[in-house]
């Protein structure tokens, strides 16, 4: 596989903000806020575990995933994948089947019985792990995950995800600092942009979804939530 067949990023985002559209992945409801369980308010909800539902977009998902590690990461620089417990799983399945690369999956916390393991499948000491997530937010989750699998004896210096919030700006500068890079399919922001090409939902939501993008803390305050 070449470089040159590879989609661009642009037309990447593109397609998988319309197929998270079309099976019903992405919410929207300006007018009755969800509370999220932060007990923030949002107008706008992500449910990436519908993919699983659908094989030919998990399957173009899964293409357009292995393309971005390919490009960005290398063809030879990753020696296994990791899944975050318990959505990142079977992406991360799926992704380590594209690349014909081993996976493991990584417990929120050790299982308290038995081995007490946290990791679960074989990792060597000292392979290169990709953790694979179906999206982040504030990357929190990702950085525990990937501590965990430095504490195994792996090397992690990147992470992916189907989908990023890319609304809260110290994001990327968190998981920076934790020597980690985010690589994902698409964003809110992309997904705002196919609505307003394809009349999805009309201009009024998008302006009050654009708000809660540009503040979503504010947002939230405003709207019934923390």
């Amino acid at each position: 596989m070449s470089f040159n067949s590879f989609p661009d990023k642009k037309l990447i985002a593109s397609l998988s903000a319309k197929m998270l559209i079309e099976i019903g992945a992405i919410n929207f409801r300006p007018s009755d806020p969800y509370i999220l369980t932060s007990g923030k308010a949002s107008p706008v909800y992500i449910d990436c575990r519908k993919i699983i539902s659908y094989p030919r977009v998990r399957s173009a998902l899964m293409d357009f995933g292995a393309s971005v590690v390919l490009r960005d990461i290398g063809f030879e620089s990753i020696d296994a994948i990791a899944g975050g417990e318990t959505a990142g799983i079977p992406f991360a399945a799926w992704l380590s089947e594209r690349l014909s690369l081993p996976m493991q999956y990584v417990r929120k916390k050790p299982k308290g019985f038995g081995k007490d393991a946290q990791i679960e499948g074989h990792i060597t000491e000292g392979s290169k792990v990709l953790l694979v997530e179906d999206l982040t937010t504030d990357g929190g989750s990702k950085i525990k995950f990937c501590n965990a699998l430095r504490e195994a004896g792996a090397e992690v210096t990147d992470t992916f995800v189907l989908f990023f919030y890319d609304i809260f700006p110290d994001t990327k500068k968190i998981l920076a600092k934790n020597d980690i890079r985010l690589h994902f399919l698409t964003t809110w922001k992309d997904v705002l942009s196919v609505c307003r090409d394809t009349s999805y939902i009309d201009e009024s939501s998008i302006l009050t979804i654009e708000e809660y993008l540009n503040d979503p803390n504010g947002w939230s305050e405003m709207n019934g939530g923390k």
